[in-house]
């Protein structure tokens, strides 16, 4: 990992814990339980690019940082599901423990065929739902659909990510090109999530 990474990962987990100062802000005066998710989210990031920063992108083939790393989506699908799509937030919250609980366990005891199946699964569904839930949310705030520009890119880097931690390509997207990508793809995430977010709190 070069300098340039380094900074533009150091910029990206200032923005991400910013971000959980602003929703710890809020949930100490709301109470609201979709900020707790967001925090979770956004602290995970924080602490993923504490860890490339220090140690590489070697450690992106960890099975415990593959299941730590899903904790962003979860956090953040499930915080849209909690504060805008009440009806089957329910449904959603199953299928995401199940799914997060699948890419723990395949992670960890060496199930390939299971792990093949559920992290592209998983984070497949975790991103369209922070890409389209944004732009289709009822009372969210005027440029809340900022955050579906971020669950656009979160998703096109996870999916990327996760085809190549089960050792396959997702089209164009190899190895040496989603490494040369995923830093400013990181912060350019970041930086929409963090002004759709600030927008949605100014409502």
């Amino acid at each position: 990992m070069n300098w340039f990474d380094r900074i533009v990962l150091l910029l990206t987990g200032l923005v991400a814990a910013y971000l959980v100062w602003r929703f710890w802000t809020r949930y100490s005066k709301d109470r609201k339980l979709f900020d707790l998710y967001y925090i979770m989210g956004f602290a995970v990031l924080f602490v993923s690019g504490v860890l490339l920063i220090l140690m590489g992108y070697g450690i992106l083939g960890s099975p415990f940082v593959l299941t730590v790393a899903s904790l962003i989506p979860l956090g953040i699908s499930m915080g849209v599901a909690e504060q805008y799509y009440a009806g089957w937030k329910k449904a959603f919250k199953w299928f995401a423990l199940v799914g997060f609980l699948a890419i723990a366990v395949s992670s960890f005891a060496g199930l390939d065929l299971v792990r093949k199946i559920s992290v592209p699964l998983f984070h497949g569904v975790a991103g369209l739902l922070i890409f389209l839930g944004p732009f289709f949310a009822k009372e969210a705030g005027k440029g809340f659909w900022w955050v579906g520009i971020g669950g656009l890119l979160i998703g096109l880097g996870g999916i990327a990510l996760a085809f190549l931690s089960v050792g396959a390509q997702l089209l164009f997207f190899s190895q040496t090109f989603v490494l040369l990508i995923l830093s400013p793809l990181l912060l350019l995430m970041a930086l929409a999530f963090a002004f759709g977010f600030i927008k949605d709190m100014k409502k």
